[in-house]
């Protein structure tokens, strides 16, 4: 670990992963192509894993894992100190590699880095927060122990939107409470999803073995990361459909699933709109809109809606899109073709079935892929507004009363995050008490994130929490240990 004011050398072998206590290639004989999605500029080309990869990987982490668990809680956490002292080195680095493979603007990187070492400062303190209990027992002389244990391997399954942070808020509570684990990145995100997060470790003295990465397709080496028989927890963030299918392909192991969202933000006929409108451009249009708790739905009561479409065409209208390296950006581009063409599809679809379309334009940028803000009026029936788009868009509804707009809020099939703004606190937070989500925020905007609290959805939106006390029980298991001090007289005794 680099030391006093140097700036530490950059990360090499990015074209390897952790593997088995050391940086090797995969065996698929199949390579990955990692570009930038503004310039399409390489970036690194990956040999991807297969199989017998997968069944490396957790062998060598069940291995590594019971010395890892029997380790005092002191090393553990002292182990994610130095690891912060790695993030405030190499920041530069670390949000260098954000805006360049992500696509995200500086100031998103930034933020994506501080929530990474946020989490890590939450979890430094989970290795001495783990606590079993002693509870009475039936019998004369019974004690009944509870010990909270950690589960042994977790398998990991992340997403490109976030992926320094959607990766680490498993990966660092797992190993935290004593765990191993086994990443799988998405192929959109392969460093910024995995390999700089195991550089940062490694250098930080995390013991071999412990943190094993493996980079392919999905179809290679996804059901053998969920089916094998060494996991018992599989942690995934991604899309409604995969994430049941791996909830059916885990069988009896335990899941933890962050998946999709339709995020409403309520505005009621007391809110303050020029507050309203800020959250609403913010979490519609962060990051592109590539954000599991977007705002995909601006739910506005009819009294106050004329006067607040007004303000936000004009806010809408005003944000910058280019280069996502241009500290004057605010918008920059789609992660990938597919991507792009799947919400532009969308908004077609919307505005066949009678949406308005208020604020609108074409991809550009050198690779086509800088798809400027999409600002629509409709129904909670059209596609930008029934579908998850995933992508600069709003779709503004009108809601004729606080009832109407709470039915609104609640008619999908997710239930992620959310949002309500009104100047009447305990208004706001009875209505947030109603609706049908994980996560309600009042006078705020739906995209938030804290590391010590329950974040997790209801519905389609996963199974679950992160974060906090919440995140110490799905990274650990409670094994029951009874001590019998006196003679218990048996049934079936000899006569």
């Amino acid at each position: 670990m680099s030391t006093g004011g140097q700036q530490p050398a950059a990360y090499t072998g990015f074209d390897r992963m952790p593997l088995d206590g050391e940086w090797r290639s995969g065996s698929s004989g199949t390579v990955r192509t990692d570009v930038n999605p503004y310039t399409d500029e390489v970036l690194t080309e990956i040999p991807y894993a297969d199989a017998s990869d997968v069944d490396r990987a957790y062998r060598a982490a069940r291995q590594a894992q019971v010395s890892w668990a029997s380790t005092l809680p002191a090393e553990r956490t002292e182990m994610f100190r130095r690891a912060i002292s790695v993030m405030d080195a190499r920041k530069q680095e670390i949000v260098d590699w954000l805006v360049s493979e992500t696509g995200g603007v500086r100031e998103r990187a930034e933020f994506e880095w501080g929530l990474v070492r946020a989490g890590m400062f939450e979890v430094s303190s989970y290795p001495s927060r783990v606590a079993g209990r002693i509870l009475p027992g039936t019998l004369p002389g019974k004690e009944n122990r509870v010990y909270r244990q950690p589960v042994g391997v977790v398998a990991v399954i992340s997403p490109w939107n976030f992926p320094l942070q959607l990766s680490h808020r498993s990966v660092a509570p797992a190993l935290a409470l004593g765990n191993a684990v086994v990443l799988k990145p998405s192929g959109d995100t392969p460093v910024t999803g995995s390999l700089l997060l195991a550089r940062i470790y490694e250098e930080a003295g995390l013991p071999p073995g412990l943190f094993n990465v493996v980079i392919g397709k999905g179809s290679e080496v996804g059901e053998a990361l969920v089916t094998h028989d060494i996991p018992q927890v599989v942690s995934f963030t991604g899309s409604t459909p995969v994430g049941e299918g791996i909830g059916q392909q885990a069988a009896l192991k335990r899941c933890s699933l962050e998946l999709g969202g339709n995020g409403p933000l309520v505005v009621l006929d007391d809110a303050d709109l020029d507050r309203a409108v800020d959250s609403a451009v913010f979490g519609s249009y962060f990051h592109q809109g590539q954000v599991c708790m977007a705002t995909n739905r601006v739910i506005v009561d009819d009294s106050v809606h004329d006067d607040f479409v007004e303000r936000l065409t004009n806010r809408v209208r005003a944000l910058r899109v280019g280069d996502p390296d241009d500290p004057n950006t605010q918008i920059g581009p789609i992660i990938n073709d597919g991507q792009r063409d799947s919400i532009q599809d969308k908004i077609s679809r919307a505005v066949s079935d009678g949406a308005q379309l208020l604020v609108s334009g074409d991809p550009s940028g050198p690779a086509g892929r800088v798809l400027p803000p999409h600002l629509l009026l409709g129904t909670n029936k059209v596609a930008t507004a029934a579908e998850e788009v995933f992508g600069p868009v709003a779709t503004v509804i009108r809601a004729k009363g606080e009832e109407e707009a709470l039915q609104l809020a609640n008619d999908t099939e997710y239930g992620l995050a959310s949002a309500v703004y009104t100047t009447d606190v305990e208004r706001g937070v009875r209505f947030a008490q109603r609706v049908e989500a994980g996560m309600t925020h009042v006078n705020d905007t739906t995209v938030n994130d804290e590391p010590n609290t329950a974040f997790g959805g209801e519905k389609a939106s996963g199974i679950g929490r992160f974060g906090g006390e919440w995140a110490i029980e799905e990274f650990t298991t409670d094994h029951w240990i009874s001590v019998q001090h006196e003679y218990r007289d048996l049934p079936l005794q000899p006569g």
